[in-house]
């Protein structure tokens, strides 16, 4: 088979159809098919695969992973189209556990993060990074989901926002709590009250009117992290801006957690008196199915839904 660039421009284009970004992926593809092309083979192998996955030779082993696993993912594409295509197999190199633990914040740990944003100069971006950190950290939303919001995209009347072409281009809606509501709607006042003519239509914008962009985030908030004090118990990394979202992944686990014992515990004790009613017992004091009665109706509400 010759022609490798152009088969990797057919298989990225198949794969980013599918909802796929393959940012840098596309770019580790285009420089594995110039190495294909330029060696002038009429198939990919193993061998070959190999032999460019290991550069540079003083590269961390993680990386070489990385690379293989760009060079599998062609192999297998490839094999559909020229059968005699060598996939390397999984696991060919060793790639050691390069996941990274999440700090999860607690709310004294955000509560320093919002101070220092609001340290920063001047007032607008305090005021934006503030209000952004806040938003994050109750909606669980990912930081580019929060700098791509336009004005349209916040419903304030309704409590809703709208995230458009996220990860895999799907789009969801995230409800708001009335706070989230009255602190985003605040801040829209002040903004407004600042630069009464915008220069972009999104809703957090930067000192000069502008949306604010993702890598300027990514810079700031290790700057907030570290007049905060906050150190990650790992110490290999600091805490990051998306642990945020993960922070919030697990305090709402922890509720529906401690939620769900409450609502067991209240069903436990409605199903005792039920007994009890029915045996010609009674308890003195208050009823026994009398506690947590929202969960009993939450649960009944479910049951309805089923039916």
């Amino acid at each position: 088979m010759t022609g490798f660039s152009a088969a990797a421009a057919d298989y990225l284009s198949t794969r980013r159809a599918m909802g796929y970004k393959l940012a840098y992926q596309g770019q580790l593809l285009g420089q594995f098919a110039a190495y294909l092309d330029a060696a002038g083979i009429d198939r990919l192998t193993i061998v070959h695969a190999l032999a460019w996955a290991r550069q540079p030779a003083d590269a961390a082993p993680v990386w070489w992973a990385v690379r293989l696993g760009v060079a599998r993912g062609f192999a297998r594409y490839l094999s559909a189209i020229e059968p005699a295509t060598e996939v390397p197999p999984v696991r060919l190199l060793p790639e050691p556990s390069h996941r990274i633990v999440p700090y999860i914040y607690s709310d004294p740990d955000i509560a320093l993060l919002l101070a220092a944003a609001g340290r920063l100069a001047p007032e607008h971006r305090a005021d934006t990074y503030r209000t952004l950190i806040g938003l994050i950290s109750v909606a669980g939303m990912r930081a580019g989901e929060a700098v791509r919001l336009d004005l349209d995209d916040v419903d304030l009347d309704e409590g809703l926002l709208t995230i458009r072409n996220s990860k895999f281009g799907k789009s969801r809606q995230v409800p708001l709590h009335s706070t989230s509501v009255e602190a985003l709607a605040a801040y829209a006042r002040r903004r407004d009250k600042r630069r009464p003519r915008p220069k972009s239509p999104s809703f957090f914008t930067s000192a000069i009117g502008t949306r604010l962009l993702r890598d300027n985030v990514s810079t700031v908030f290790p700057r907030l992290v570290r007049e905060a004090g906050l150190q990650s118990p790992h110490r290999r990394r600091s805490p990051r801006l998306h642990d945020l979202r993960h922070t919030f992944a697990v305090t709402l686990r922890d509720r529906l957690v401690s939620g769900g014992a409450r609502c067991r515990a209240a069903r436990h004790r409605l199903r005792a008196a039920r007994r009890d009613r029915r045996s010609g017992r009674s308890q003195g004091g208050r009823h026994a199915g009398s506690p947590d009665t929202s969960c009993h109706a939450r649960h009944a509400r479910r049951g309805e839904r089923r039916r």
